[in-house]
């Protein structure tokens, strides 16, 4: 059976894909048959053409497309969320990861609604469309996507016109000849593509995504937001997640790097990751409203660091050079503070006094308990914090992926690249016990996935970092279902249940 059947409309669309797949051949001995078919224009021509089509595991169709979205313009690229057609929709799941491929490709590529019509679109019923939220209109997907059943199914269009730059125009025939270029381009990307489909199992590591102080930090926000009004001011990202980031924008938060970007007396909220004193006596000068997010677990080493300062220790923090929460807590200790970011740095310390340590929060519990071992070992008498500074979220999070990583070929780790403990839980995962570590990855969304990761791999290990939001895993488990049967099983380390307080200013 063949592994992928493509299909178009034109023979120049066909002999486009053709010789973009002689050109570049996928690697490997067992790079997947493709054939690719021409089906002839509209709808009924497709209808008759999928009904004759050989078996294969994967479907798809490409060629050029006609821009409904004033966002799309000839040349881009648009790979459908969706195929609509007469009220009917047909789903298709692993858009993200195959946009996402393209993107890498260098193709100009975004997802999105496709709609199949029975006849050229223009004037009054293209923009009637746009109105239904469709991003292209073609004449073939909608009969192809009904044939392909279950199998995997993809339809890409290469956008040739626009509302603005109609099919007949000497402009728009010009930039068919960039698009049949772009498509010779696309099909060795359907080959990647067909070449990760197939069933897998995921396995969801528990604890993941947002932990207590993320959940406050964003409702503080959203509250001050619905008490204040918009703009409200938030020093650094409020947690580290664009995702999260951009939804706070859309609905008026402004997020700023310095108080100095702050109009004076305006509403500002300080990060979950906390701040120095000096950042507080700014904002006090500046008659800043201020309502803190700090995590109250980052809170508890700032009040550490003070009570070890105060008697005269040097204070040692355990953590990374840059990060938000690590200046933060050695800026309530100048001069009698010292950071420490592996074994190597302990050697470095000339206290000259007593010495204790901290650790960052989000730090990997191996990684950290190595260099306090270190610090011990130099200074038999260093005291270290009230309790395991490290979040209990962290070390949940990490339990959880050892476990799923025992069992997985590939672990994926939703998280943006700023977020300390995503990037904890990734080296965590490839540092698994078992033998033959999986390959650990971290993503910001599905379409980070690189499907070469995915060729062969039956079984995915999936969680998120304490700062990303659910959704984003759910919307990885749902590309990866479009790629072929998907078995979902949770595994659970424990039982979360920690509540925070809010700050007074945005109770209800």
């Amino acid at each position: 059976m063949t592994d992928l059947i493509v299909c178009t409309a034109l023979g120049m669309e066909a002999r486009a894909v053709a010789r973009g797949l002689r050109a570049r051949p996928e690697p490997g001995s067992d790079h997947p048959r493709v054939r690719v078919v021409r089906i002839g224009m509209g709808p009924d021509r497709a209808a008759r053409a999928a009904a004759l089509l050989p078996p294969a595991a994967a479907l798809a169709v490409t060629g050029f497309g006609g821009a409904l979205h004033d966002g799309l313009r000839p040349g881009d690229v648009l790979v459908a969320t969706e195929v609509r057609s007469g009220g009917r929709v047909w789903p298709c799941p692993s858009a993200p990861l195959l946009a996402g491929e393209l993107v890498r490709a260098g193709l100009p590529a975004r997802v999105g609604p496709l709609v199949t019509a029975p006849h050229i679109v223009t004037g009054r019923a293209r923009h009637a469309l746009a109105r239904e939220g469709a991003y292209a209109v073609d004449m073939e997907s909608a009969p192809l996507a009904a044939a392909a059943g279950a199998r995997p199914f993809a339809a890409v269009r290469v956008i040739v016109d626009t509302p603005d730059a109609p099919l007949l125009n000497l402009a728009t025939m010009g930039g068919a000849v960039a698009a049949r270029r772009t498509l010779a381009r696309i099909g060795p990307v359907l080959a990647r593509w067909a070449a990760a489909t197939g069933p897998r199992r995921v396995l969801l590591a528990s604890p993941r995504s947002f932990c207590a102080g993320v959940e406050r930090a964003i409702e503080i926000v959203e509250r001050a937001l619905g008490r204040f009004g918009a703009p409200v001011y938030v020093r650094k990202q409020i947690v580290h997640n664009i995702h999260v980031v951009r939804d706070l924008e859309r609905r008026g938060a402004v997020f700023v790097d310095d108080l100095a970007e702050v109009p004076e007396g305006a509403v500002t909220v300080f990060s979950a990751h906390g701040v120095a004193p000096a950042v507080r006596e700014e904002a006090g000068r500046r008659g800043l409203r201020v309502v803190d997010a700090t995590c109250p677990l980052v809170a508890k080493v700032h009040a550490e660091a003070r009570r070890f300062a105060a008697r005269g220790d040097l204070v040692v923090l355990i953590g990374h050079a840059g990060h938000e929460e690590v200046e933060g807590v050695l800026g309530e200790v100048p001069g009698a503070g010292a950071l420490v970011e592996d074994e190597a740095g302990v050697a470095g310390l000339r206290p000259g006094r007593g010495v204790a340590y901290l650790t960052q929060t989000t730090l990997a519990a191996d990684e950290a308990g190595r260099v306090a071992a270190a610090i011990r070992r130099r200074f038999p008498d260093a005291e270290g914090p009230r309790g395991d500074d490290i979040c209990y979220a962290t070390t949940n999070r990490q339990h959880a992926v050892r476990a799923v990583a025992a069992e997985a070929d590939l672990v994926l780790v939703v998280g943006s690249a700023n977020s300390s403990n995503a990037l904890r839980l990734t080296e965590v995962a490839a540092r698994s016990d078992h033998d033959g570590a999986p390959l650990a990855r971290l993503v910001d969304g599905p379409g980070d996935v690189a499907l070469d990761w995915l060729r062969g791999v039956r079984t995915v290990g999936l969680t998120a970092g304490a700062s990303t939001p659910g959704a984003m895993v759910d919307a990885v488990v749902a590309a990866l279902g479009g790629l072929g049967p998907l078995e979902v099983e949770e595994r659970r380390v424990t039982e979360e249940n920690v509540e925070f307080t809010l700050p007074k200013e945005v109770r209800p």
